[in-house]
């Protein structure tokens, strides 16, 4: 098993620390808190992973919402930026209708056009069939599907209930299990939705658990809003650790309220190995009222160098990267590490 050591002084403190932990992190299998002696503050963390695989989410879900369509060129360029910055994973784009997302219009030409480096994953979200199937005309080697944990988010997202998603991804994953396609879901308003509030970690075990049944390699989980706290975090991840393998999850977090590094924090301490993050900062939701950007991948990086955790991402080569889509879309970056260096 697996032993936490947090040293503290006094009886209260000793008190508060058995009770955020009771709270917050017992569930997990194989972990217990041991409190020593007395002393001055926290000294020791659960064990964290040695390497984090990054998910960049920024040419997609980060550049979405913008209202001005970007340029065709503008996007395979950060794509083949971010590339050359060391990012394992990079979502290209999106095979929605463009009635739905005009900004992902032109998803052909952008898989098409990115230089597409060895030992990098390009996944694109694939909403259905029909987008899968095009998708894969265009050179696609994984995809997403995304469902969400509030019904009231699902229809205003994808138009049906989450039943009804799950059976309509059906379909996605009988034909990427043919082409030997590997798909990644996503599972939205893990934390809170905008429509219904709180969601319960029950309800958001259960969508996990049904997406990895159907044949999803991973799961992220997604705090739509941004509203999610440490506390609520751990609960969540707790109740879904049980039905899907901690392996297999990743945390996906926006900053509307300046929790997700945190957020992301708690869940590396629970186990979770793999984080999405969008450079810069960018994104939103354009069905999710009030939630503001991803978290920065930036800020994510420069916490993980940190705690001494490999990503192999290129810090410096990352913000060129954030510095050259913010003056393309003329806005200051959501990165605060960027910003601290003065980089825009």
């Amino acid at each position: 098993s697996t032993t936490t050591i947090v040293e503290v002084g006094g009886v209260g403190l000793r008190m508060a620390a058995r009770i955020l932990f009771r709270r917050q992190l017992c569930p997990v299998p194989g972990r217990r808190l041991l409190v020593a002696g007395s002393g001055t503050g926290y000294v020791a963390n659960p064990p964290l992973p040695s390497r984090v695989k990054i998910v960049e989410v920024g040419p997609r879900d980060g550049l979405q919402n913008e209202k001005t369509v970007v340029p065709t060129e503008v996007k395979i360029k950060l794509i083949n930026m971010l590339s050359e910055a060391g990012l394992p994973v990079i979502e290209a784009t999106s095979f929605v209708s463009p009635k739905w997302v005009p900004q992902m219009a032109d998803q052909i030409d952008v898989m098409k056009g990115i230089i597409k480096y060895q030992n990098v994953s390009y996944p694109v979200l694939t909403p259905n069939l029909k987008g899968f199937q095009v998708a894969v005309a265009a050179g696609a080697k994984e995809v997403s599907i995304f469902g969400a944990a509030s019904e009231q988010f699902s229809q205003k997202n994808i138009n049906c209930s989450i039943e009804e998603s799950l059976q309509r991804f059906s379909d996605v994953m009988k034909a990427a299990k043919e082409a030997n396609i590997p798909v990644r879901g996503y599972v939205s308003c893990v934390l809170g939705c905008p429509y219904e509030g709180v969601v319960a970690p029950s309800k958001v075990a259960e969508v996990a658990k049904k997406l990895y049944s159907m044949g999803c390699y991973e799961i992220s989980l997604g705090d739509t809003i941004g509203v999610g706290t440490p506390g609520n975090m751990a609960k969540m991840l707790s109740a879904v650790i049980k039905e899907v393998p901690v392996n297999c999850l990743a945390v996906h977090c926006h900053d509307t309220y300046g929790q997700a590094l945190a957020n992301i924090l708690v869940a590396l301490q629970l186990g979770v190995s793999v984080v999405d993050s969008s450079v810069a900062g960018l994104g939103g939701c354009p069905y999710a009222k009030g939630a503001s950007g991803n978290v920065a991948t930036e800020d994510v990086v420069y916490m993980l160098n940190g705690l001494n955790i490999q990503t192999g991402v290129n810090l410096q080569k990352l913000m060129d990267a954030g510095a050259f889509i913010c003056s393309s879309l003329n806005r200051r970056s959501g990165s605060k590490v960027a910003q601290a260096l003065c980089r825009l």
